[in-house]
This record gives C-alpha cells, structure tokens and sequence, in this order.
C-alpha cells in the first residue's frame, strides 16, 4: 500500500502543471468566445443550461474530470490496450456511416437522446495510441517500406471511415501524423513531395486560364511542368553523387523550354504545354534508364516522382471539375481567388473578415460585438468562433490567443522531447501536429488563407466531442509524460 502511495505522489510531483495551467487558460478564454458568440441581445442568464454559454460550461466541467480521471490511470494501460481501443473506436466509425441520422448533410454523428457524439473526434486519440504502439516495437524502422505503409494504413482505416460519413474535413486532419513522421526519421523528400504537391495544385488551377503573353499556352500549365524539370534537377542534385548531371539535365530541359517559349512568342505561336511534355517524357526516360545502368534506385524514384507529378496534376485538375461537389468547387475556386460568391461559398468567410477587421486593436468588448450578436456569420461559435475573438478582443486579444496557443505546441514540443521511451515520443508529437493542424488550418480558413473545411479550433469551438476529444488527447500525453521517471518492476 505504502508502494502504491508512494508512487501516486512521484506521477502527482512530475505532471507537468505548466500545460495544465495553458489548458485551463484556454478553456476560460474558450467559455468566453462561445458566451460572446452565442448571446442574443436581452438574454439575462448566460449560464443557463438552456443557452450555449451555459451547456459549455458543462461541457468545460466534464472535460476537467475526464482529465484527472485519466491521470488517475496507469500510464502503461494506454500502452497496453493501444490496440484495442484504436479497433473500438474503428468499429465505432464504420457503425457510425449507417447512422439514420443526418446533421447538416454529415452522418459523422452518434445522436443518443439528448446526447450528441461525434466518434471521430475520439478516433484521433486512438490512432495516435497505435502508431505509438506500432512504431515503438523493437525493429520497427519508417525508412523501410514495410513498415512505413504499415503505418500510413493505420491512418488510412478511420479517414476511409470519416469521409464516407461524408466528413472530409475531419478525416484531413489525420494528414498532420505526417509531421510526426518526419521527427521520427520519414524521409524529406515525401515531405518534400507533399509540399511540391500543393505548390502544383495551386499554381497550376490558378493559373489554368490565364494565358501566358501572346500565346494560346496556359500559365498554369506552363509554370507547373516547368517546376517538376526543375524540381526533379534538384532532387538529383541532392540525393544522386553526379552533380555534373543534375546540371546538366536542368540546362537540357530549361534551356529548350526558355528556346521553345522565344519561338512561340516572336515567330509562330503554339502551345508549348506540348513541347514541355515531351522534355518531361525524355527526361523521365532518361532517369529510367540511368537506374538500371548505374543500378542507383535513387534514379528511379526520382522518376517516379516527375512522373507522378504530371499524372497527380492532371488527375487534380479532372478531379476538380468532374468529380467534387459543386460546393466544393466552388470553396476552392473562391479560396484561389477564381470567383467571388459573398452570397455563396464565400460569405462565410466574407463576414468573418469584416467581424475580426471591425475589432480594431482592443475590441468591441465582452458581449458588444455587433457581427456577431446579429449573427451575420454563419457557425460563429463552433467552426468561425476565432471572429469573435476578433471582434470583441481585437487584435491584442487575438494574438493573446495564439500566444497561448504557440505556448501549448512548445511545451509539447519540450515534453515529447524529453520521453525516455519511443512510444511516448510517438504519442507525444502526434498531439502536438494534430493542434498545430486545427490550429493553423481554423485560425487560417476565418481569415480567409486556407480552405473551409469545418474544423473546430481547440478548446474554443462550441460542443462536448471536440473539448473531450482534446481533453483525452492531451491528458494521456500528460500521464505518459507523469510516468517517464518511474521504475519499472
């Protein structure tokens, strides 16, 4: 008994009360925005349980006992059972796809009488335990393929699950396990081609219609197959010993594309789209052939890389026009600057500008925020809630939040780091690239610089699955972190 005391009081003495005090911070800031989002003109009793601000405040109070029970546990259990909560919270999304209930076009909710839970907020807890659990057994190595698409299917399973409840933006969270992936030593260049990834896809739907000078050839079109010459030169550069190459084949294909494009523009206008796929095919020929002479895999995958840029681009662009939804069309081509529908797809964002522009540097005040108390912008206190922040705090406030924010992912940086164990580390950056995603992406879509996908900003947005969700993410970490100094028997 003494041994059990004695060990409750060391997890008591190595929580780390900094995060906790950060977690608290937020969840007052939190109640505030949703009170200042929430309230209407003449409402006399903001913690009534009748009213959002006072539902939160249960929400808030039941998200604090979740925390200390889970605190409570052992830090082995999360370990141990790893598996089996990330195949329940999997049996849980895929029931969830048949629900009969439908909230806002979204079956992503389990309605339970008055109660109303969201499994795939609780499934980003349970995928993070098992990528911990899987990448810290002995052997385990993301360099090599096996393994590493052994993971990338634990984190395929629930974002299947999640989109076909018709919740893209909640399954594109689970993109951000890939910043975990490069601390523990995933490769840069799929960093890299990720990132190359976006850069074509807004570049090249951008600028698919603007023309570049006197020439029927397509900007964007253009400027992205010139970026996969260049970019493939580059990988070459980097993870090849022939430097004398790389140069080489960036003088070859920019050199008679920059010829092409003179001819086009002073003697006979073409497309040059068409001479710039055939440098392309040459190129990727050539990196073929040069992996079987030299026997350097490191040709092939690079490649395989151009290749899979041009068909990533051109699947994209049918994907864009043939595939999505119309609304979801339509957010992208507003997100890119392509249309502007401030009655449509645009509003949303469009209001949100106006309420955090209107904010000044000090705010509006508690409660005094015009934007939001007449309730011109749509989802103000779940998904858009960082307007009112604006709105009533202003810009000192709004940067006070993010303060607190950068405040959170640092610390989770410290903790992660210090893990005397793989599995804590795993974990531990797993949750801080999941609130560096909502984060940044939220905070992002209000101010009208990333896409609105429907993420809720943590520990803000109105609802009881987002606070737990987070809460239990965090909390765990927590514990794991508690235990880190504590011997084994």
């Amino acid at each position: 008994m003494a041994q059990q005391t004695d060990k409750n009081q060391s997890v008591l003495r190595s929580i780390d009360y900094w995060t906790i005090l950060i977690y608290l911070a937020l969840l007052v800031f939190g109640w505030v925005s949703v009170c200042g989002a929430s309230y209407t003109y003449g409402e006399t009793d903001i913690f009534s349980l009748d009213s959002r601000s006072g539902m939160q405040i249960v929400w808030i109070g039941t998200s604090i006992i979740l925390g200390l029970i889970i605190l409570l546990l052992d830090d082995r259990f999360y370990d141990t059972f790893a598996f089996i909560i990330y195949g329940a919270l999997l049996i849980l999304l895929f029931a969830t796809i048949f629900n009969p209930h439908s909230i806002k076009g979204s079956r992503s909710w389990l309605v339970l009488g008055p109660l109303r839970i969201q499994p795939a907020e609780f499934a980003k807890f349970a995928t993070a335990l098992a990528l911990a659990k899987v990448m810290s057994i002995y052997g385990y190595d993301i360099q090599k393929w096996k393994h590493f698409a052994g993971t990338i299917a634990i984190i395929l399973f629930p974002m299947l699950f999640i989109v076909l409840q018709r919740e893209t933006g909640s399954a594109l969270v689970y993109v951000a396990f890939f910043m975990m992936f490069y601390r523990e030593g995933m490769p840069g260049s799929i960093l890299f081609t990720g990132v190359a990834m976006v850069i074509y896809f807004v570049v090249g739907i951008r600028y698919a219609d603007v023309m570049l000078a006197y020439t029927p050839t397509s900007i964007g079109k253009f400027t992205v197959l010139l970026l996969i010459q260049i970019f493939s030169s580059g990988l070459i550069y980097v993870y090849t010993e022939d430097k004398r190459d790389a140069i080489k084949i960036l003088l070859f294909t920019v050199g008679f594309t920059l010829v092409f494009l003179l001819f086009s523009l002073y003697v006979i206008p073409f497309d040059i789209v068409f001479v710039q796929l055939i440098i392309t095919a040459l190129m990727i020929g050539y990196l073929l052939w040069q992996s079987l002479a030299s026997r350097i895999r490191n040709y092939m995958w690079i490649g395989l890389f151009s290749l899979g840029s041009v068909l990533f681009f051109n699947a994209a662009d049918y994907m864009l026009n043939n595939v999505m939804e119309p609304h979801q069309r339509v957010r992208i081509n507003v997100l890119l600057g392509l249309e502007e529908d401030l009655k449509g797809a645009g509003y949303n964002v469009h209001q949100s500008q106006i309420a955090i522009g209107s904010g000044g540097i000090k705010g509006k005040g508690f409660l005094n925020g015009t934007q939001t108390k007449l309730k011109y912008v749509p989802e103000q206190d779940t998904d858009f809630i960082f307007c009112t922040v604006g709105e009533e705090e202003g810009f000192l406030g709004s940067a006070g939040v993010l303060v607190l924010f950068l405040a959170l992912i640092l610390r989770l940086i410290h903790l992660a780091e210090r893990q005397p164990y793989r599995f804590g580390r795993v974990y531990g950056y797993s949750v801080l690239s999941i609130f560096l995603f909502h984060v940044f992406i939220n905070v992002g879509m209000v101010l009208g610089l990333t896409p609105v996908i429907g993420i809720p900003l943590p520990f803000f947005s109105y609802g009881g699955s987002s606070l737990w969700g987070f809460t239990i993410l965090l909390f765990i970490f927590l514990r794991i972190d508690a235990g880190r100094n504590l011997s084994r028997s």
